[in-house]
């Protein structure tokens, strides 16, 4: 395997050696044949279920594999790392196994359930910080600590002996598979996950094609390496707040760039489509970054038939808070979730003839808030509307105008749409 341009890269004994590091800590997880992938894929779809590790994420394998390779004086001073949540469990647990002090700074975003997990993990071994809207917010402040504090810094991804530590779950997939792997789909933040997986596989299975897998609202992998240099992002949408990050490692980004056979991007509400379908199909919980392998797969059907799949699901720590959001997200990319302003007659019965008239047999109101306002002749009105298939809308519209209802539809007004959901 020629690598060009790339200044470090792991060695399989190096990653052996992460592995023989954490092999007391971290879990081996299954990889599992997924029925309904499968048939949907007419293929073989095995996720790798890391969403079943302690921390309920594969962060655990870097952040152990780094902390216990520090020296006495460093960890005699302790470290900081910044992290939106996974990456921070996985530190505070090896804090507390390893008796090392250490400070975590997390955005304020930060789902609750995260920042309670990070404080059960560590114990009295760490502290969290909470700052800024971003994980590069955080990563800015933590940087900042340990220079002030001399301390050791515990990147999430850019790091040799992390990307060793994530490197493990290729072993482990290459080991647990008794047949050929043709493709395996790996979520990319930061990118330390799909440049440990893509190095081992590369020289273990090297006829594997290995898709990184990003949101769409976030898309630095994909940014970097179409513009050929790594790139900042000016904003991203922070919803898959596993793998939102505005700019990937240098490591990573130069791993990436020779080892990715491709790099792709999902809409957020389809993600938030397969959090629902594998939470009612297969009862597994999975958090949005753990589930944006399998939502990229409807992109490669034609290629991945009758083909061994390995899908890598990364992390199951979802805020149930957060649920509501989740099928909000999934109805509006299905097209089934429709936001209206609406000209009610300031006239009794005006509701009433809008629910009889105007709505299909099988449309709901999920959303409406009015007002009535005396000096005028119409009265707007906000309504989300359900509908049972995306065919209805059209349907619907064309009743509201026939009856003078129409107003105006707002989910093509971002900067309206954006305070409704």
């Amino acid at each position: 395997m020629e690598l060009k341009e790339v200044t470090y890269i792991p060695s399989l004994d190096s990653v052996r050696q992460a592995a023989e590091t954490i092999r007391n800590v971290v879990a081996t997880t299954p990889l599992q044949l997924n029925t309904t992938a499968s048939k949907k894929m007419d293929a073989k779809v095995y996720l790798k279920r890391e969403d079943l590790q302690l921390v309920r994420s594969y962060k655990i394998r870097g952040a152990y594999n780094k902390i216990s390779s520090l020296n006495n004086e460093q960890r005699s001073k302790g470290i900081v790392c910044a992290s939106a949540g996974n990456h921070a469990q996985g530190v505070a647990f090896s804090c507390n196994q390893l008796k090392i002090k250490g400070t975590i700074f997390m955005p304020v975003p930060t789902p609750n359930q995260k920042i309670e997990q990070v404080k059960l993990f560590g114990g009295d071994f760490v502290t969290v910080e909470l700052i800024g809207d971003t994980f590069d917010d955080a990563q800015k402040a933590a940087a900042a600590y340990k220079i002030e504090n001399n301390l050791t810094f515990v990147h999430p991804f850019d790091d040799e002996k992390v990307i060793e530590g994530q490197g493990t779950i290729g072993l482990e997939i290459f080991n647990q598979s008794d047949k050929p792997i043709d493709y395996v789909f790996v979520p990319v933040g930061g990118g330390g996950l799909a440049s440990g997986l893509s190095t081992v596989l590369k020289q273990l299975s090297p006829n594997t094609k290995i898709i990184g897998v990003e949101p769409e609202g976030a898309p630095s992998m994909s940014t970097s390496l179409t513009n050929g240099k790594n790139t900042t992002l000016s904003q991203i949408e922070k919803f898959v707040d596993g793998a939102a990050v505005k700019r990937v490692g240098e490591l990573t980004f130069s791993i990436c760039k020779e080892l990715l056979d491709d790099m792709i991007t999902v809409p957020e509400g389809k993600v938030c489509q397969t959090i629902l379908e594998l939470y009612t199909k297969d009862a597994i919980v999975v958090e949005p970054a753990g589930a944006l392998t399998l939502a990229a797969l409807d992109q490669y059907k034609a290629k991945i038939q009758g083909k061994n799949v390995v899908c890598v699901v990364s992390g199951s720590n979802n805020d149930i808070t957060r649920t509501s959001e989740i099928k909000e997200r999934a109805l509006l990319h299905e097209n089934l979730k429709h936001y209206f302003m609406v000209r009610f007659p300031q006239r009794a019965g005006a509701l009433k003839e809008f629910v009889i008239e105007v709505l299909g047999p099988n449309d709901d109101i999920t959303h409406f808030e009015y007002s009535k306002k005396h000096s005028r002749e119409k009265g707007p009105a906000i309504v989300g509307i359900e509908l049972k298939k995306a065919t209805d809308l059209q349907p619907l519209i064309t009743r509201m105008k026939e009856l003078n209802f129409y107003g105006d539809y707002l989910n093509l007004k971002p900067d309206l749409f954006q305070f409704l959901i």
